[in-house]
């Protein structure tokens, strides 16, 4: 049955309240631990018992953090690796270009730098060199270099790492492996098809972090001490949002205690990129996924590959801040070439149907740094798994976001292992793919086939998930703080999502483009504001603003809104439906 009778509302969503089992595990949260009701529901619907509501509040990364041994390959990484710093020997990091490739390779330069140490940072070129290791490069650093460490990237490198003659290669990474692994030393990896999977939600940061933390031990039981790791958490954290790595287990441990870092503004690389961004507020998982990520990323986009990695490892307030600086222009160029792939892709995609297993969308001379992101907005927009493709010459290169329950990365491996892609692979939520012209009809049809049989594309717009119904008089700065140490919230934990019923709309505008600023109240004297970005792109901004005095129901997400020194509560508004008259 439909929350509140919504079988379609002005999103064209229906809603759906909590089960009937959720709401009494709520009820037992609170009369055990006697915190809100609104609280409790969250943590109802996250699983927590009642006993360990008061832990799960306040996670500590001692009790979550995994034993690093406890993942393949893991003690003869950190030995090469501290082999190498105690022979003083030329280290390599190679890594990939986006932000999990970033803070993966300035956590291991920043590292050695606290002994002493100086690591030859290599990123290749997206557009001449493409993803991960390669064999000119790999060749190239073996004979400079006694250790190469890849990063967030080489579990399929057969090829490349053994062009790497010379060099002893260690692998950190995340993404799906194949049935046989690279010749590399060690290959550490949580998604390897040897590995039982408890870990495969971590991102490549998070694999350096525990490569380091076994670094560490080994240095204790050897009676030394190694650098401070609880530092390094900031860089982490930024990679686990930006990656979209679901925040459940130590994942949301590692946020947690990696925005509390990153809020005493010591790293000079993200204390320039938040300024530039003009953050506000103490850092938070919305801040790491769409202000700073997006920034870091724009090198590796369209710009030069290594300078978000450079960025993060800086330790000159001045360099950091010239290079934050370029990263920002660089990242409105970025937003300008997506719109205009994205705007081609989309009416491409509509053309071909949108109600697909798969949507798909390529085109000749798509910028391949901006074809992701556009991938993300058509799977934003459709509910399905996106696909979009930039050709040049006899080759395309793409990039593919999936939707939650598909596996996309292992959908397209498949695909690249029966000859139809040339390379292809990635993780069960992104993933990467290059094709030849000649076979991209039949590869994208093959694709479409295997995510049906996963059951992409089944049903219309995704259903409207909301945990409870709210008087505006509840909803106080006190109450969402409450509500945020059931965080961070993010991929594989969503932020709660609360209804305000039948509220009366006492002042609705537009502002910019296609957001729209709202006041709306119960009649009874308590007033909130809400805020809906891209309202006019749906029905929700034209008929809250001719609401014409009817009431309404409001859906959506509570935040604090920090202006002039003051809070306030903020509903970030989702959804609406016409109150029953």
């Amino acid at each position: 049955m439909s929350f509140l009778g919504v079988d379609q509302s002005l999103g064209g969503r229906r809603w759906v309240g909590p089960a009937t089992e959720i709401t009494r595990h709520a009820e037992a949260i609170a009369q055990s631990t006697g915190l809100p009701d609104a609280l409790c529901l969250v943590l109802a619907r996250r699983g927590v018992q009642p006993e360990e509501a008061a832990g799960f509040l306040e996670p500590q990364l001692r009790d979550l953090l995994p034993d690093p041994r406890s993942l393949r390959d893991m003690e003869t990484a950190a030995a090469r690796f501290l082999k190498a710093v105690d022979g003083r020997e030329r280290i390599a990091v190679f890594a990939d270009y986006d932000v999990d490739g970033g803070s993966s390779a300035a956590l291991l330069i920043l590292w050695l730098r606290q002994i002493g140490l100086a690591a030859t940072l290599y990123i290749p070129d997206r557009i001449d060199e493409g993803y991960g290791p390669n064999d000119t490069a790999m060749a190239a650093l073996a004979r400079d270099h006694a250790l190469i460490i890849c990063v967030d990237c080489g579990t399929l490198s057969h090829g490349p790492i053994s062009a790497a003659q010379g060099a002893d290669v260690i692998v950190l990474d995340h993404h799906l492996g194949a049935e046989t692994l690279p010749p590399a030393l060690a290959v550490v990896n949580p998604n390897r098809q040897d590995e039982s999977g408890d870990l495969a939600h971590l991102c490549a940061a998070a694999v350096v972090f525990l490569m380091l933390v076994d670094a560490n031990r080994q240095l204790r039981e050897a009676g030394r001490s190694g650098p401070d790791l609880m530092a390094l958490l900031d860089l982490v954290a930024l990679a686990t949002v930006a990656d979209v790595a679901p925040l459940i287990g130590v994942n949301r441990a590692l946020v947690r205690q990696g925005l509390r870092v990153m809020a005493r503004r010591e790293r000079p690389g993200l204390v320039a990129l938040a300024d530039v961004a003009r953050m506000d507020g103490p850092p938070s998982t919305y801040h790491l996924g769409f202000l700073l990520g997006p920034r870091v990323n724009a090198g590796g986009r369209i710009g030069k590959a290594d300078l978000g990695a450079r960025l993060l490892a800086c330790d000159n307030p001045f360099e950091a801040q010239a290079m934050a600086e370029r990263l920002d222009q660089l990242n409105t160029e970025r937003r300008e070439i997506e719109a205009a792939v994205r705007a081609a892709a989309l009416a491409q995609a509509e053309t071909r149907g949108l109600e697909a297993p798969l949507v798909w969308a390529a085109g000749e001379g798509w910028h391949p740094g901006v074809v992701g992101i556009v991938a993300a907005r058509l799977k934003e927009a459709t509910g399905r798994p996106a696909v979009v493709i930039g050709l040049d010459g006899d080759e395309g290169k793409g990039s593919g976001r999936s939707v939650a329950g598909v596996d996309l990365g292992a959908a397209i491996q498949r695909v690249a292992a029966e000859g139809l892609l040339i390379k292809g692979g990635g993780h069960k939520m992104a993933a990467g793919l290059t094709v030849a012209r000649d076979k991209l009809e039949p590869a994208m049809a093959r694709l479409t086939d295997l995510l049906a049989r996963q059951g992409a594309g089944e049903g219309g717009p995704a259903d409207l998930r909301l945990d409870g119904m709210l008087m505006p008089a509840a909803a106080t700065v006190e109450l969402v703080e409450q509500i945020e140490t059931a965080g961070p919230f993010g991929a594989g934990a969503p932020a709660p999502r609360f209804v305000f019923a039948d509220m009366v709309v006492h002042f609705a505008k537009r502002i910019g483009d296609s957001h729209l600023k709202l006041g709306f109240g119960d009649g009874l004297g308590t007033r909130l504001e809400a805020i809906c970005f891209g309202a006019y792109d749906t029905n929700l901004g034209p008929v809250l603003e001719a609401h014409g005095g009817a009431r309404f129901h409001l859906a959506g997400r509570l935040e604090i809104n920090r202006w002039g020194g003051r809070q306030s509560v903020q509903l970030r508004l989702e959804d609406a439906a016409p109150a029953a008259q």
